[in-house]
């Protein structure tokens, strides 16, 4: 396969998930916004969303203030912003178009009915009143993008890059989502286990879709250890770091090519850390330095991948 067409594959998953993630993200805050909590300013509930995205500098030197109203045009309709829904989709049906060929028709209408849809929603308009509804459609059009992919391509190298985007930047988001809220939300003293911290909690849940498995696998109160676990180690967790890399293991052992070995040390370097982690080992040092840890390795994963399969950023 072309490197050029590898690419493209790859990058639009990734724009996908991207788009998904951050309506994920915009809809569990929207959420938080209608919690009643007296001592939360409106820094403290829209901040969040632009720390996942790692915007929140560009976000302040544009907007300055953390309104409802500004962060969901920034993370919605900002075309300047590459981690915007806008962007992202408009991104992911670029990368799509340049290699029509190289899936199928069912997967290139999906991408382009999901493009021409959002335009016609941007022009209506995007009130804070529609967000939720807005959020739940992108999450289904991705889910519907990958139902169709699973469902109609050719298990060929090309297929093989298309999931291998979506993974990488799944498990860079789960990192994000969980970190944000253990290290930057973690309530005073008297707000560890309250009414509002297990609702921040459940939020962080239902962001992952993880809600129904926590409670299928834990049957107890909600708790930060018992979530970190379930997002981090539990490799039957669709959106936990170890599922992740279960499935971006078995994809770079099918795309081993001469020069892939820094690419299978490092895949295999991370897998190890959520097969044979414990949760207790993981606290002890600190769930803050291990979330940033695996955010600079991920990257640099992706960065690696770029380089050995993938065309150059200047090509």
């Amino acid at each position: 396969m072309l490197s050029r067409t590898a690419d493209h594959l790859y990058w639009m998953s990734r724009y996908i998930e991207r788009a998904e993630n951050m309506a994920r993200v915009l809809d569990v805050t929207c959420r938080m916004s209608l919690v009643l909590n007296i001592t939360q300013s409106e820094v403290d509930l829209w901040r969040p969303p632009l720390q996942i995205a790692g915007n929140v500098n560009v976000f302040e030197a544009k907007y300055g203030a953390y309104t409802a109203a500004n962060v969901i045009r920034y993370m919605v309709l900002d075309e300047d912003n590459p981690s915007s829904i806008l962007s992202a989709l408009d991104s992911a049906r670029e990368n799509a178009r340049a290699v029509r060929v190289a899936m199928s028709s069912e997967m290139w209408e999906s991408v382009n009915s999901l493009w021409l849809e959002l335009g016609q929603r941007v022009r209506a308009g995007i009130g804070e009143m529609e967000i939720g509804e807005f959020c739940d459609w992108v999450k289904s059009r991705s889910h519907l993008f990958r139902g169709v992919t699973y469902s109609t391509m050719l298990r060929d190298d090309g297929y093989r890059f298309a999931r291998l985007g979506t993974f990488i930047e799944r498990a860079d988001n789960t990192a994000r989502l969980l970190d944000v809220k253990y290290h930057c939300l973690l309530p005073a003293t008297e707000g560890v286990g309250g009414a509002v911290d297990y609702y921040e909690w459940s939020a962080v849940l239902h962001a992952a879709s993880a809600f129904e498995a926590y409670q299928k696998v834990f049957r107890d109160t909600i708790t930060p250890w018992k979530v970190s676990e379930l997002l981090v180690l539990r490799h039957d967790m669709p959106r936990s770091l170890h599922a992740c890399f279960d499935e971006i293991m078995a994809i770079l052992e099918h795309l081993s090519a001469a020069g892939s070995e820094e690419c299978n040390r490092m895949v295999g370097e991370l897998h190890a850390r959520f097969h044979y982690g414990r949760m207790e080992d993981i606290f002890q040092g600190g769930l803050h330095e291990f979330l940033l840890d695996f955010i600079a390795r991920n990257n640099a994963l992706g960065n690696e991948i770029q380089r050995t399969f993938l065309r150059h950023p200047w090509s």
